[in-house]
Parts: C-alpha cells; sequence; structure tokens
C-alpha cells in the first residue's frame, strides 16, 4: 500500500509483483511497487522513487489471470525519466506545448498497461487526441502512485477510482474523479473452484484471506460472511510473489482478482476459480468506480479545463471504438505496449468480456456514459466510513463519511 495516503481497497489488484510458476516464468507488476523476483532466490529489490538502480530490475510480468506482463528494463528506464523528470515541472501550470502549438497533457496509468487503459491507447494511435487538438503522453504508473504523483504535479491526470480519492483526500490531498469508466463492480472474492469446502461467502469464515492488508478489503470480506449467513472472522496470509501459487499451497483459502483481467486468465490458463461478486453479498454501492483524476488547483484554471474536455471526449472516443471492435482495440493496446509484453489472447478475451457483461456501459451497449454515478457511489463511502476505514493524516476516523459528490464531477464529460 502506498502508506501516504492510506490503504486501499485496490491493494489487491495494484502495488504488488507476482511471480506465476503455474504459467511459466511468469512476474506480475501491479502499479505501486516495481521490484525484482530472482527465480532461484526469491530475493525483492523494491523501487524507491527514483532512487532504485534500475539494472537491478529485472521485470517480465503478466497479468496474474494468464498472461501476467512482462515489464523490461527499458520500461523502468522510462518510468524514472518521464515520471521523474520529464513531467515533474508541469505541477499546476498550464500543460505545455508541442510543436505543432498543441497542448500536452500527461497522463499517468495506476498499473501497467491493461484492458482499463485500451481506450487511451486506441486514442494515440487513431488520432483522436490529435483531432481533439491535445497531445497526450502516457507515463507509466511510479512508486509513489497515481494519486500521489498528480498531487505533487508529476501528471496532470492520473486513472484512479473513487474510494482511493476518498482516502487520498482524507489525509490531505485535493483530488478529483472526472471520469468514470466502470459502470459496475469488477472485484471478485474468489477460492479455487478445487475447493468445494468454499460454495458461498458463509464458509469464507475462519478461512485464510490472501491479502497485502487493507481496511476496505476486510470490511468489504466480513460483509459477505455476513450477509451470506455466516458469522466470526477470518485469518490472513500475506500474499507473496504469486496469489495463485498461495492459493494451491494451501497457505491460503481466497484472495481479490478483478473479473475482467484475473478471472479471463484463468478462464483460458487455469487454475478454475469460484468467485464472489461483494454487490451481490451486502456491500452496497459501486466500490470499483475506476477513470479519470485531476488536482483541483490545476483543472481550476481555464485552459486546463478547456484541454481536460478536449481529452475526455477524445479518450472516451477511444473507448466507444472498443466496445465496437473489441479485437481490433485490444490488438492495438498490445502493439502500443510492446515492452509490457501483453498476451494478445487475454487482451481479447478481456475485451470480449467487458463487451458481454456491460462493465463500461449503463443503457446503450456501444457507448460508455463516462459519468460518476455519485449515488451508487456514496453508498460504498457510506459503508466503509461505517466500518472506519477512512482515517486523516494523524490516522483518525473523519468526522463524516467522504462525500461522493465532492469527490467527482461529471461536467467534463460530454
Amino acid at each position: 500500500m502506498v502508506g501516504n495516503i492510506g490503504e486501499r481497497l485496490s491493494g489487491f489488484v495494484r502495488g504488488r509483483i507476482y511471480k506465476n510458476d503455474m504459467h511459466g516464468t511468469r512476474l506480475r507488476i501491479r502499479g505501486r511497487h516495481i521490484a525484482q523476483d530472482f527465480a532461484s532466490d526469491n530475493q525483492h529489490t523494491q523501487m524507491a522513487s527514483g532512487k532504485s538502480d534500475t539494472t537491478k530490475l529485472f521485470q517480465r510480468a503478466k497479468h496474474h489471470d494468464g498472461t501476467r506482463r512482462k515489464v523490461a528494463g527499458t520500461f523502468v528506464a522510462l518510468a524514472l525519466g518521464l515520471t521523474m523528470g520529464g513531467c515533474g515541472a508541469t505541477g499546476d501550470t498550464t500543460a505545455s506545448n508541442e510543436a505543432n502549438g498543441d497542448p500536452t497533457l500527461t497522463f499517468m496509468l495506476d498499473w501497467t498497461p491493461n484492458t482499463n487503459h485500451v481506450g487511451l491507447y486506441v486514442a494515440q494511435k487513431l488520432g483522436y487526441f490529435k483531432d481533439a487538438g491535445v497531445n497526450v503522453k502516457i507515463l507509466p504508473t511510479a512508486q509513489a502512485g497515481a494519486e500521489t504523483s498528480v498531487e505533487n504535479g508529476v501528471a496532470n491526470i492520473g486513472f484512479s477510482k473513487l474510494t482511493d480519492l476518498a482516502n487520498a483526500d482524507a489525509r490531505g490531498a485535493h483530488l478529483k474523479l472526472v471520469f468514470d469508466l466502470t459502470q459496475k463492480p469488477i472485484a471478485r472474492w474468489c477460492a479455487l473452484k478445487s475447493r468445494t469446502d468454499i460454495q458461498t461467502p458463509k464458509d469464507l469464515a475462519g478461512k485464510t484471506f490472501v491479502t497485502f492488508g487493507s481496511a476496505e478489503q476486510s470490511a468489504s470480506v466480513r460483509q459477505m460472511i455476513r450477509d451470506a449467513g455466516g458469522s466470526g472472522g477470518f485469518k490472513t496470509a500475506t500474499a507473496g510473489t504469486n496469489t495463485f501459487r498461495t492459493l494451491t499451497s494451501g497457505k491460503g483459502d481466497f484472495a481479490g482478482f478483478y473479473a475482467n483481467w484475473e478471472e479471463v486468465e484463468s478462464q483460458l490458463n487455469g487454475p478454475a476459480l469460484n468467485c464472489f461478486a461483494a454487490d451481490q453479498w451486502g456491500v452496497p454501492g459501486n466500490p470499483d468506480q475506476l477513470g479519470f483524476a485531476v488536482k483541483d488547483s490545476w483543472v481550476a484554471k481555464p485552459q486546463n479545463a478547456a484541454n481536460l474536455k478536449k481529452f475526455i471526449k477524445a479518450a472516451k472516443r477511444g473507448y466507444d471504438y472498443a466496445l465496437t471492435n473489441p479485437d481490433k482495440a485490444a490488438d492495438i493496446l498490445v502493439d502500443q505496449t510492446k515492452s509490457s509484453h501483453l498476451d494478445p489472447k487475454l487482451a481479447r478475451a478481456s475485451m470480449e468480456k467487458i463487451v458481454k457483461e456491460n462493465y463500461w456501459t449503463d443503457g446503450d451497449p456501444k457507448s460508455l456514459p463516462g459519468t460518476v454515478n455519485v449515488a451508487e457511489g456514496q453508498k460504498y463511502l457510506d459503508f466503509q466510513y461505517d466500518a472506519g476505514t477512512y482515517k486523516d493524516s494523524h490516522n483518525k476516523k473523519l468526522a463524516k463519511a467522504p462525500q461522493a459528490s465532492e469527490l467527482s464531477t461529471n461536467k467534463y464529460v460530454e
């Protein structure tokens, strides 16, 4: 977790490295921490912000549920060069201009490239950003995280989620969600399908949860157990280099995954999973409102606000293209992120599931709204607040629940 802005429910999908022996030599790098796993001795070297020895970082990642991404040393060098140097001067100032006269916006990913980001790469490849009158530099995620990077002016825009902004702002940040990609929950809590003793969340009681430690995760799991008729707590085990291996070894019984990536990978390559969606087991609202975040003071400047509108319009066009051309969009993602070594089959299968399950849409299956559902967001924020999840910079409970209406706006989505 990124300690300076609190724990994250997304801890199980970002900020970790996994090695998947079950599918070959696969390392999974999840956003916040870029590290090395020596296959022979399981040593890990975490990268501190801008201070790591990049020659020691061997990154091959595939997104844990199928083909994890390989992030090569050049990716790390790019992360350091762009994140810590090239864009650090953007701050709250108006975006810089390229030779063509169009402003340049910097966008930081939250994780290694995946189908959550496909619209950005489509818009880049097909010239949608250029048509809108903006240049966009897509930056690899930093060890500090997209939220901290946007707050500190390292990037103009970052990929985040509403609950992460609630954590960040509770501890002193000033961030706002301006575009919501996922209209339905996509987080899943899964056990191996071979575990016949786990049929509903009730059966998670007394079992061992493979986790990195998160108040949000624990609150959601407890609620799911209660809703299913169970009682009592559960044990925890720290996730190592491979969550699947921790499950198959018997050291853990269940863990968190994403339906549009790990679950897809499991279906492609195994092992089979039995998964539960929190919203179907008593957790209110949508915990997975993933999208674009900006800093309040940056977007308050009229020129930045105008450029943000252009960016969102072009990005939305890219995501809409992906909905109507899922295979082509997946291929563009793979081609535009060669250093990540994405599995083309996984990328295509992920996009197919996104389209089939309407994760991004609400009504029109061929066009995503991009707007934040404030009511659904508030239900989840209230739930986590009541569970004591959100803390201020002094690690004390907030006086009131974070407000979705203050953490988000739809004014920049056309």
